[in-house]
């Protein structure tokens, strides 16, 4: 793993064996919850302390995030915060001596703060998934100084922006998203008090919700519906979780006081068509009705999360799992028209698997895990440069595009700050269980230790590029329980073994998962074996458009650099802040046809022998998109396919 020089003086990080922390998904009992769920749930999910990665290309993206994690200094991130409050006492040479970040947290911003908030959460979700007390000590020293600038400002009132941000949204008046940015900060907060124990950090939120309650309970439905106009991120969903480890019901209150009509209503009625709406508006939405869903029992609140789950996933995604463009929904009926240099919004994959993983612990259904691996693996794995552990902000599919990087100090954008937390959390969405039984969802090499059932069991795999995984139990009890192994939807007749014994699968299907039922004890392993093939994803209104895959994995035509460098995307900070217009200078003669017999992939492309790299019959070179960096790519290819209809 090679890393840049700003990067290299943190990047050794110890991590130990465990560490305390705590999880707000359902069944997680710890002493924190106050409102336990009550809606029902058929699995939970473990703390990250209880998984550990190892060593493999998941554990190298999460050892760059915590790198540039630790590289943050505290005092940078408190800037705004202390130039809205007038605070710098104690600063060795005053206000000018600490830098400004830039981007989206510069002092003319007005999302200025999101960024801090994201980190608490990543510092929070890498302190316990890694258990290195560096991402304590550095939330700590952040959480007691914002705890100075919330009473400096003396309302319960904590940003980096002034409240006349609030006001002006109030009253309709153009502003950018002032509760989206609150949003990341209370569930940072949040998150220091869950996975770090900190509860200075559960005090400043709790004051901060008590001043949103003096400020908007009083307001009229006419400005509550205006306001509600402007993005507002998942600030209700923040306003549960603080409903929940408080116990405190105005905070539920506040909750329900974001439920915005205009959009959620037309799903509750059963009305899937989004039209053109910001995807990553709408989304939190959607996960601020799931949590209602597990506090209150609301059935409706349930049906809403089911429905938009169902229909983005099966309608309004990519190949990769990432959905929208340019950041909005769009006709799926011109689903290949849409298909361009601005597709999959990271902050919008972000948001699904969190929505995901509420879905998963109601039904504990195979194909929300299937979703889950397709988009963990090809967008969120894939965001990350593995050269300079930055991120991006677009994940393109315009043949010929290449994935422009954020900058170590200059960017800050709203996939940054997502892109924190989620290459923190990589283990949370691996194993899965309830009294009697234990889900493997994702192949990825991990401990878990499961200590009310006295369980220690290791996962070694090379997966994707092997296709077997084997699980040993370094310690277990020897009580009956179940182990469900995902079958993928992807994979052919998985071969089983206990022990070096065939276990007979004859009974399960693709997209459900293999039972194996006995009383466990120490040694045991269970080897199992996914076939994994080349196949084909057309888009749904153009058969001649299609991507390639192998297994779960999609793989994009490596196309080399060419006019890449000039305008240079990886050194000039200002062409990586233009995102959203960005020239990719693509060559009129880049080629993106592929021949290929759609019937058997494998007849025209070749996979090379132990590597995940294939060539066509043309010669073209197709690796998996997450490795595609510095490089322009195809993934939507025009196929040349004698079974295609013409």
């Amino acid at each position: 793993m090679r890393l840049p020089v700003f990067l290299l003086a943190c990047a050794c990080i110890t991590i130990p064996l465990s560490v305390k922390a705590q999880s707000v998904y359902p069944g997680q009992h710890h002493g924190k919850i106050k409102v336990e769920t009550s809606a029902p749930h058929k699995v939970e999910s473990f703390d990250l302390k209880d998984v550990r990665l190892l060593p493999g290309r998941v554990r190298d993206n999460l050892e760059r995030d915590s790198a540039w994690l630790v590289s943050l200094p505290v005092n940078h991130l408190l800037h705004s915060f202390r130039n809205n409050a007038g605070v710098f006492a104690g600063l060795e040479g005053g206000y000018e001596s600490v830098p400004k970040l830039g981007g989206w947290e510069s002092l003319d911003c007005d999302l200025r703060g999101h960024t801090t908030g994201h980190v608490l959460s990543a510092y929070g979700l890498m302190y316990a998934a890694t258990g290195a007390e560096v991402f304590k000590h550095k939330a700590d020293s952040l959480v007691a100084r914002l705890a100075e600038v919330q009473e400096a400002l003396g309302s319960g009132y904590l940003s980096a922006f002034p409240e006349e941000l609030i006001n002006r949204n109030l009253r309709g008046k153009s502003v950018w998203a002032p509760w989206y940015t609150l949003h990341k900060i209370f569930s940072g907060l949040i998150d220091q008090y869950l996975y770090s124990n900190n509860d200075q950090a559960l005090e400043i939120a709790r004051k901060m919700g008590l001043w949103a309650y003096g400020k908007l309970m009083n307001q009229t439905e006419e400005t509550r519906r205006l306001m509600l106009r402007n993005e507002f991120g998942g600030v209700n969903e923040a306003f549960y979780n603080l409903y929940a480890v408080t116990g405190d019901e105005r905070f539920a209150e506040l909750a329900r006081y974001f439920y915005h009509n205009d959009v959620i209503d037309p799903l509750a009625a059963g009305n899937a068509d989004f039209g053109t709406k910001h995807t990553n508006t709408f989304i939190p939405k959607v996960i601020a009705e799931a949590r209602n869903y597990e506090l209150s029992g609301d059935e409706n609140s349930r049906d809403i999360a089911r429905l938009f789950w169902n229909e983005v996933t099966g309608h309004h995604s990519f190949a990769t799992g990432s959905c929208s463009q340019k950041e909005h929904f769009f006709d799926t009926s011109r689903f290949s028209k849409y298909i361009n240099g601005y597709t999959g919004e990271t902050c919008c994959t972000y948001n699904m698997l969190k929505l995901s993983r509420h879905l998963f612990s109601w039904d504990a259904a195979a194909e929300v895990a299937d979703y889950y691996e397709r988009a963990l693996y090809n967008h969120i794995l894939a965001q990350q440069d593995p050269e300079s552990g930055m991120v991006c902000y677009f994940l393109p599919l315009q043949s010929g595009a290449f994935k422009v990087y954020s900058t170590p100090r200059h960017s800050f954008w709203c996939c940054v700050g997502s892109g924190f937390e989620s290459h923190a959390k990589y283990a949370e969405g691996i194993y899965y269980h309830n009294d009697t039984e234990l889900y493997v969802n994702l192949f990825i090499p991990s401990v878990l230790t499961w200590s009310d059932k006295g369980i220690v069991m290791r996962q070694e795999t090379s997966f994707p590029e092997s296709e077997k995984t084997v699980f040993t139990l370094d310690e277990a009890s020897g009580k009956e329980l179940t182990l469900k192994l995902r079958y993928p939807s992807w994979s052919g007749k998985p071969l089983v073994r206990i022990n070096g014994k065939k276990v007979n699968t004859s009974s399960t299907k693709p997209s459900s998962y293999i039972s194996l039922k006995r009383k466990w004890r120490k040694g045991d392993t269970v080897e199992v074996t996914y076939p994994m093939s080349l196949h084909m994803e057309r888009t749904p209104d153009n058969p001649a458009r299609a991507a390639v895959l192998y297994g779960p994995v999609v793989l994009a035509g490596d196309m080399g650099t060419e006019g890449i460098e000039a305008p240079a995307p990886f050194s000039d900070p200002t062409v990586r802040n233009d995102y959203y217009t960005y020239n990719y200078r693509i060559p009129a003669s880049l080629p993106t046809t592929l021949r290929i017999n759609a019937g058997k992939p494998s007849d025209t492309i070749t996979r090379l022998d132990g590597t995940l790299r294939f060539t066509s019959s043309e010669g073209h070179t197709l690796i998996p998109l997450y490795d595609a960096h510095r490089c322009r790519y195809v993934v939507y290819w025009d196929i040349n396919d004698s079974t295609t209809a013409n």
